[in-house]
């Protein structure tokens, strides 16, 4: 009798022990199952940095001329270096940013500069490798996207993705807003358009050109149309058709070579 009831609780327990791993596993597939599903904004988006390089990005190293400075950007998996270098007279000017802290040196001598100076400086050097990694950047976290409509531009289908920033690392400019056109077939972004408050504000649309592959990432130049203040973003591409967009400059990054052996 006593060896029964010691078989019988020994049996229990098991059972008691087998149900506990199936709850455990039937919640864990629960969980899996209830994950938050990828936004279409995000799905496009996703798709178009694929389409640019990828992954590629993380751990990029390229140089590039723009405007007669030379311009570097350098990522690792949670750093970056951003530098720019310009020989004006004698003087070689050259700033460094990374995410703690900028510096400008001239002729290797380290400036001392104001907190609004570092800052100005620092964010036109971003502003530069920001537009010139296009679209790489609109996967941080500061990025709101939104899927917007399908529309068609020149006989091509787009996907249009209007993206808005959080004030919370957004930069300066957080309230800025951006409206990209993400070619259906290629994946990739061959229009973008914003606009932007300071300095009395203004409208801009980018149009893509010598859209080229240097070691496996995209690089593309852009026509850089201005629009009268206040110009709705959707508006912009009919008006481009027509031909009602005035051409205010050419966004051309030149010479690109990736500094990785």
């Amino acid at each position: 009798m006593k060896k029964n009831l010691i078989l019988l609780c020994f049996t229990a327990a098991i059972l008691l022990s087998c149900n506990n791993k199936k709850e455990s596993k039937d919640v864990k597939n629960d969980t899996i199952t209830t994950e938050k599903p990828i936004s279409k904004a995000d799905s496009i988006v996703n798709r178009a940095i694929e389409a640019h390089g990828g992954k590629l990005y993380n751990d990029a190293d390229y140089s590039f001329e723009f405007r007669g400075k030379k311009y570097r950007f350098q990522n690792g998996e949670a750093t970056y270096t951003y530098s720019s270098e310009i020989q004006k007279g004698d003087s070689l000017i050259k700033d460094v940013m990374t995410s703690d802290k900028f510096e400008r040196t001239i002729n290797s001598e380290l400036q001392s500069l104001s907190a609004a100076d570092a800052g100005k400086y620092g964010e036109s050097l971003n502003s530069v490798i920001y537009f010139a990694t296009l679209p790489h950047k609109l996967q941080d976290a500061s990025v709101n996207k939104k899927y917007v409509e399908e529309t068609t531009i020149k006989g091509k289908k787009y996907d249009v993705i209007e993206v808005t920033f959080g004030q919370d690392g957004g930069g300066k400019d957080f309230d800025d807003q951006y409206q990209y056109w993400i070619n259906k077939e290629t994946h990739l972004m061959d229009y973008f358009a914003y606009n932007y408050q300071v300095n009395d504000g203004g409208v801009r649309f980018r149009a893509a050109f010598n859209t080229r592959v240097v070691a496996d990432v995209t690089f593309q130049d852009y026509i850089n149309y201005e629009a009268p203040v206040k110009t709705p973003l959707k508006d912009l591409p009919a008006l481009y058709e027509q031909g009602k967009l005035k051409e205010a400059s050419k966004i051309l990054t030149e010479n690109v070579v990736s500094n990785r052996k």
